[in-house]
């Protein structure tokens, strides 16, 4: 076994231990057995429908290159998904791109770059959504709050702006970029530059703003989705708290799948836990179960269907860990891609 992966399995058994330690299980298991089902199976169908979202934004975005079909485009969104899932690496966001290009005959290096600005899209979206949750507190706690909704809010707005001057002007912040990318040290600044141009790329395929607008209001729209499914599944365990408070543990979600582990077992259960204790004050065993409850939700049923679209097609996972140095060197993904978090951390 690689070192890597040992130490990718040893972080993830610290965090599972750290995820449960203090924990009263017969406090979990009966929390499972109260909760509601109807709930947690609105919050599976959601699921898929964030899914179906999701191939409909990339739809938009790779207009410019040419019309996708959805089923295509639904297809390699699952499968990529899937693939993040369960293979180190993040090999799922160049074996997507890869995937669709050969099933539609486009540029898997245009289609790479689309992805890249799935990524700013997502962290724009989400960052909007904080914004939100801040600003509408009460108003003794919005008081508090208040800087760090605006500057949220304001980064979000600050981040459309930037992307819909670059889909104008590809040339100006490839210099920009270019130019920041060059004071950075050695092998830094090669990836650095590597990954600008790529994203570069990515906003001259924009030739259209419209798209990217359109494709904007449906990343809002994703991310309201996976918001639905975080309160469906909470409420399920008895958790009441506003809707808007899971664009709060979205937040959490999102920094907890940044790490390296396995479909983010660990991290994810961990920081769910911590946002729904610190801030809507759930008992430690509730939030537990419904921690392991959410991220089955949230990354089993893809997974499944995942490996029955790629059955379907005659793949397997073991062929597509082969085919992820093929698909990066066909996408001209830069090794950032391969190693780095997605910015919606593959939540669904």
């Amino acid at each position: 076994m690689p070192w890597q992966a040992i130490l990718v399995v040893a972080l993830t058994a610290v965090l599972v231990w750290w995820f449960l330690r203090s924990v009263a299980m017969r406090d979990v298991w009966v929390a499972m057995a109260h909760a509601r089902l109807d709930l947690v199976l609105a919050a599976v169908a959601v699921t898929i429908q964030t899914y179906v979202l999701r191939a409909w934004r990339w739809q938009t975005l790779l207009l410019p290159i040419g019309r996708v079909r959805f089923r295509n485009a639904f297809r390699t969104t699952v499968i990529g998904y899937a693939a993040s899932n369960v293979l180190p690496g993040r090999v799922g966001e160049v074996l997507r791109p890869y995937l669709l290009a050969r099933a539609e005959a486009l540029s898997a290096s245009a289609a790479f770059a689309t992805v890249v600005i799935e990524r700013v899209l997502d962290l724009i979206a989400t960052l909007l959504l904080f914004a939100v949750f801040l600003l509408g507190r009460s108003v003794t706690v919005q008081t508090d709050v208040m800087w760090g909704g605006a500057s949220a809010a304001g980064a979000a707005v600050l981040g459309l702006a930037a992307l819909l001057l670059g889909a104008r002007h590809p040339n100006l912040l490839a210099g920009w970029a270019g130019g920041l990318a060059a004071r950075l040290p050695g092998r830094l600044g090669t990836l650095a530059v590597q990954a600008a141009h790529t994203f570069v790329d990515g906003l001259a395929v924009m030739r259209r703003p419209g798209a990217l607008v359109g494709a904007f209001g449906l990343s809002i729209l994703v991310w309201l989705s996976i918001a639905l499914g975080v309160w469906l599944t909470s409420r399920a365990f008895d958790l009441t708290f506003r809707f808007d408070g899971a664009f709060l543990i979205i937040m959490f979600l999102v920094v907890g799948v940044a790490a390296p582990t396995p479909a983010g077992v660990g991290t994810f259960h961990w920081m769910y836990r911590l946002a729904v204790t610190t801030f809507f004050g759930a008992p430690v065993g509730t939030a537990v179960a419904a921690a392991i409850v959410l991220h089955a939700v949230s990354f089993i049923p893809i997974s499944l269907l995942g490996f029955v679209f790629l059955a379907q097609d005659g793949l397997s996972v073991g062929r597509l860990r082969r085919l992820a140095p093929i698909a990066a060197a066909a996408d001209g993904a830069p090794v950032v891609a391969l190693s780095g978090p997605p910015a919606d951390g593959g939540l669904a």
